[in-house]
């Protein structure tokens, strides 16, 4: 395909990146650590570490992997939520060459066996409060555990202070019992005084196992190369940078998980390349927490999800905030909804703008332009170095405005996944493009509209619906806090929607949903059940499971 979407790109945004200028993440990391040591790289519950702490911290880490004999090739995994020694770790981890193995905190210890056996992590730095699911998983190639806490790095006394609070006052740290368990301090202490030997990884080592959500069976690991991820650095970087000004102080607010791919492309690695300081919010459900942290950090770029912007927006004190430097706000991980994105504007007076990517692409490969100032419903153009091509089920390219397969080509695509060449050949095309699964269009601008999830589309009497279609219009109507809709089975249709709704107007009736979708939404698209609930369930970084509530609905198709 002719790339059309160039003519769209933003004055100074390359049309292409140039990868040989960064080798690995070892070199965006040193790079920031010389460019900015005096700077403060990330801060949380109070307490700021300045780039030169992290570089020292970090290098005690990498020194003490190494005297383990853990390098080019071992696998690390950190499971832990936004604090101060997640980007200690991670750099550490990274400095010695070892690849890193993001796990999701809130796993079960069925989850987390299966993600360390399949891995074949021998390490592990693992948050306290979660210690007690490690400890009930077998996992044979596991030699060391490193257990962190909340005080960690926050210094005396108030570190202290902070872990006897969390473990006696809130009693968030369930018993646990890890034989040969180290603390991160001794970690610490212990390798500050190790000889440390600099690694500089070759673009084609993985950096990083990022474990799929396992949607579409079990988790998968895609394997994302140091080019993978120094090329999406560079992409985003070229993308945003134009907003700022070479050498500004920046502030990030980094709410969404750190284990997440956006948030640890976006926040951690893109904010440290511009000499960003990171706001790390551990808990970003405790809105009142987060909103206090908020108030006093003048934050310019905040990137988010739409069930965060939502969740903020009906927080009375959010609108009280300073948004005076606000410059970027960017929407990923899940559709970005207009009535989200015109609050958002109407409260902050700035556009709310929506990205797109996956796990598999490290993540981002498409955007809107970071200086339009309108919201479109298009997940933008693809960013430098990438191709988006929509394709039908045979792999044929359709022609400008035909619903189909978004396949993606560019330097930030993964090599595959991890120990799974059969399932890697499934979503890879024969001449490069990875199948997302997603169905979007594409228009003449080059700007492409995501329908849905291929696997999430409700087939009601030989007509495709989309879910996320039904849910953008019921979610505009005042008295609809979030919804979400699935397919649950038809004796005459085969397939029927399902709304499942969370009230903001507690008077909202199943009457006033059909009323609202019967101007709005062609008979077979309109919802055949409505169902009302205090949530949605969600996962740690805030979109909506939607298949569980297809399960819990008796969802899936229904049989010919």
């Amino acid at each position: 395909m002719e790339k059309i979407w160039l003519a769209g790109y933003p004055a100074g945004v390359p049309h292409d990146i140039d990868l040989s200028a960064v080798r690995s993440m070892v070199e965006v990391l040193e790079d920031a650590f010389k460019r900015y040591h005096d700077r403060p790289a990330f801060t949380c519950l109070g307490k700021a570490l300045t780039y030169a702490e992290v570089a020292r911290q970090s290098q005690a880490v990498a020194a003490w992997l190494q005297a383990k004999g853990l390098g080019i090739g071992s696998r690390v995994a950190i499971m832990s939520p936004n604090v101060l020694s997640y980007p200690v770790v991670l750099a550490g981890i990274a400095r010695a060459g070892c690849t890193l193995v993001s796990v999701n905190p809130l796993y079960t210890p069925r989850e987390l066996e299966h993600q360390l056996n399949d891995s074949g992590a021998e390490a592990i730095f693992i948050f306290e409060n979660f210690a007690a699911t490690l400890d009930a998983v077998k996992c044979p190639a596991l030699k060391h555990v490193v257990v962190t806490a909340t005080g960690d790095l926050l210094g005396f006394p108030k570190g202290a202070i902070v872990n006897l609070v969390v473990r006696k006052v809130k009693k968030m740290v369930p018993a646990w019992s890890l034989p040969g368990h180290v603390r991160l301090a001794a970690v610490l202490q212990t390798g500050a005084r190790l000889p440390f030997s600099r690694v500089a990884p070759n673009p084609e080592d993985i950096a990083l196992l990022q474990y799929t959500g396992g949607t579409t069976g079990v988790s998968k690991g895609a394997m994302l190369l140091q080019s993978n991820i120094v090329a999406n650095v560079l992409q985003i970087e070229s993308w945003v940078g134009a907003e700022f000004t070479p050498g500004e102080r920046l502030n990030v607010v980094c709410a969404l998980p750190l284990y997440h791919i956006f948030a640890l492309t976006f926040c951690g690695l893109v904010g440290m390349r511009l000499g960003a300081c990171n706001l790390l919010i551990p808990n970003p459900r405790d809105m009142t927490g987060f909103i206090k942290s908020l108030r006093g950090f003048r934050f310019h770029v905040f990137p988010g999800v739409n069930t965060l912007f939502n969740g903020l927006l009906n927080q009375p004190d959010f609108a009280t905030l300073d948004f005076s430097q606000l410059r970027v706000a960017i929407g990923g991980g899940m559709a970005v909804q207009s009535a989200v994105a015109a609050r958002w504007l109407q409260v902050t007076g700035k556009p709310l703008i929506e990205g797109y990517g996956l796990s598999e692409t490290s993540p981002v490969a498409s955007c809107c332009p970071a200086n339009r100032q309108e919201y479109t419903g298009t997940i933008g153009l693809p960013v430098p170095s990438t191709e988006l091509s929509i394709r039908d089920d045979d792999g044929n390219e359709l022609p400008l405005g035909q619903p189909g397969e978004i396949c993606i080509r560019g330097p930030q695509v993964m090599a595959g996944y991890w120990k799974r060449p059969d399932e890697t050949a499934k979503v890879m095309t024969a001449d490069g493009f990875f199948r997302s699964g997603d169905i979007g269009v594409m228009n003449e601008s080059g700007e492409t509209k995501i329908v849905d999830r291929k696997k999430d589309m409700i087939l009601v009497s030989g007509f495709n619906v989309y879910p996320a279609e039904v849910e953008e219009v019921i979610s505009q109507h005042p008295g609809v806090l979030e919804c979400v809709a699935v397919g649950v089975p038809d004796a005459k249709s085969g397939e029927a929607v399902k709304v499942v709704v969370v009230r903001r107007d507690p008077a909202l009736s199943e009457q006033d949903v059909r009323d609202w979708c019967k101007d709005r939404l062609t008979g077979y698209k309109r919802p055949h059940q409505v169902e009302f609930r205090t949530d949605l369930p969600k996962s740690n970084v805030g979109k909506v499971l939607r298949r569980v509530v297809r399960d819990e609905a008796g969802g899936g198709r229904a049989a010919a």
